[in-house]
């Protein structure tokens, strides 16, 4: 089992309202580079998607669940058909109906996560992702770095976030963006 986790970034690291949704004073800078610099598997997932997990907090969950269920790509089958696990006390079983195969996360986020055998895929998410981070159970980044600079706005990397090596796997030009993937040293 591993824990990937997947995020838009700008090349000052902020990844907080890629697509607006926020309707914070510089979001959708993500989507200001065209809908084919977001679309289909940009992350190359592949079959992570198929045979593991997805973890989302309520916030992104409930931005998905309003997108992917009315899309008919291949790479929409493969987020619709994914089990995904929503960290959220908010939100009831009940509500779950709107995206299929979600579930509220049971028990403790670290916990369960450790107790999890498929491969974990963290996407958005950012409280998710600290709280992960802070517990030392990151295996991997893929970040789609836009060439943008805000100045402003969350950072995946805190400042006073813990001391990480990482290993860049792999850097490609996909579009406007750069795909880059980096593992933990010694992982």
């Amino acid at each position: 089992m591993s824990v990937v986790v997947i995020e838009f970034i700008t090349l000052d690291g902020v990844v907080s309202d890629p697509d607006g949704s926020q309707a914070t004073p510089l979001g959708g800078w993500a989507f200001r580079h065209g809908p084919e610099a977001v679309a289909g598997d940009k992350f190359r997932l592949g079959r992570t998607m198929d045979e593991g997990v997805l973890l989302l907090g309520r916030t992104t969950w409930e931005l998905f669940s309003r997108i992917w269920p009315g899309r008919d790509d291949p790479f929409a089958a493969r987020m619709n058909a994914v089990p995904k696990l929503v960290v959220s006390r908010s939100l009831a079983p009940g509500d779950m109906s709107a995206w299929t195969n979600s579930r509220n996360l049971d028990g403790d986020l670290v916990d369960a996560v450790k107790r999890e055998q498929r491969d974990v895929v963290v996407a958005g998410s950012l409280s998710v992702v600290r709280r992960l981070m802070a517990a030392d159970l990151v295996d991997e980044y893929r970040l789609l770095a836009f060439p943008t600079v805000l100045g402003t706005g969350r950072r995946l990397f805190p400042s006073d976030g813990p001391h990480t090596d990482l290993e860049c796997l792999a850097a490609e030009q996909v579009g406007a963006a750069v795909l880059s993937r980096y593992r933990r040293v010694g992982r």
